[in-house]
């Protein structure tokens, strides 16, 4: 199997956290390329830039209603001269993005993900206008990065498993809940620094994935044209059947079953579970 066919198994594939990842990586690829094309060739490398504006998330409100898309599009752009800036959130998205998926399965990662990008781009735009301190800058700053739909996968995680342990370089064994506090606290610290449009876009991205696993335990609720979005509240549903003749259908685990086992997870770990327990989790997340 050659690399093509490889990536395609890939994209093939149902895993939502792979996806996001090929197509961002790919996405920063093609840029990238395009624009040490037009280097080498001594033409104006400044066009990419430019067609980019328009894929860019801007600041002001006016330019964003000749360009509304960018709300999307801007969520798989990264910085071309920091590759930092795309390691660093697509390394986020498999570690954390896999331990949500675990657990809730593909339509809620994309959901929270996707959900995040938007509501930290309206966040962003929104601080940038409210506030007298960006005045100066709104008509000449964008957003780019999928740093806020990555933020709020991770405080998402971070909210229905507090006490999930990740391994850390340096610093060993850190509980999830710790991880997600400290890149909050950081974001919040650095508001007004050089970077005050991404640090604005991680808080709000943030902040929707935390207000998405309360909407998911029904602690919250949110306007009805949002909920149209979600569908269905009632977000884990498992059903049984038999394969004999006499086929019998077994009960349906209430919703306040499975609240029950990702209580006994976040509190004692997925280890503590039955096999039972585990069934009803993973057959659950397949819907």
């Amino acid at each position: 199997m050659n690399i093509a066919d490889e990536i395609k198994n890939a994209f093939s594939k149902s895993n939502a956290v792979n996806k996001i990842i090929l197509i961002n990586v790919g996405v920063f690829i093609i840029v990238s390329l395009i624009n040490v094309l037009l280097i080498l060739m001594n033409e104006n490398n400044q066009i990419v830039p430019s067609f980019l504006h328009y894929l860019m998330l801007p600041a002001s409100f006016i330019s964003f209603i000749i360009q509304p898309w960018s709300i999307f599009t801007y969520m798989f752009l990264h910085d071309l001269s920091d590759i930092f800036h795309i390691v660093f959130n697509m390394l986020w998205l498999y570690w954390i993005g896999n331990i949500f998926q675990e657990y809730l399965g593909n339509k809620k990662l994309y959901q929270a993900f996707f959900g995040g990008g938007i509501f930290g781009g309206l966040f962003f735009m929104i601080c940038y206008n409210l506030f007298p301190f960006f005045s100066h800058s709104i008509s000449s700053t964008f957003a780019i990065g999928a740093s806020a739909g990555v933020l709020s996968v991770v405080v998402a995680t971070a909210t229905l498993l507090p006490e999930y342990p990740i391994q850390l370089f340096l610093f060993g064994t850190v509980r999830l809940k710790y991880i997600a506090i400290v890149s909050v606290v950081m974001d919040l610290i650095s508001i007004t620094g050089s970077n005050s449009g991404g640090h604005l876009a991680h808080i709000g991205g943030a902040l929707f994935g935390f207000l998405y696993i309360k909407y998911i335990y029904g602690k919250i609720s949110f306007p009805s044209w949002i909920e149209n979005i979600f569908k269905n509240k009632s977000k884990l549903k498992v059903h049984y059947t038999s394969n004999q003749k006499n086929t019998t259908k077994f009960n349906e685990p209430s919703q306040e079953v499975i609240d029950m086992i990702l209580d006994k997870i976040s509190k004692s770990g997925y280890d503590s579970l039955s096999k039972k327990e585990k069934d009803i989790l993973f057959k659950a997340s397949k819907e």
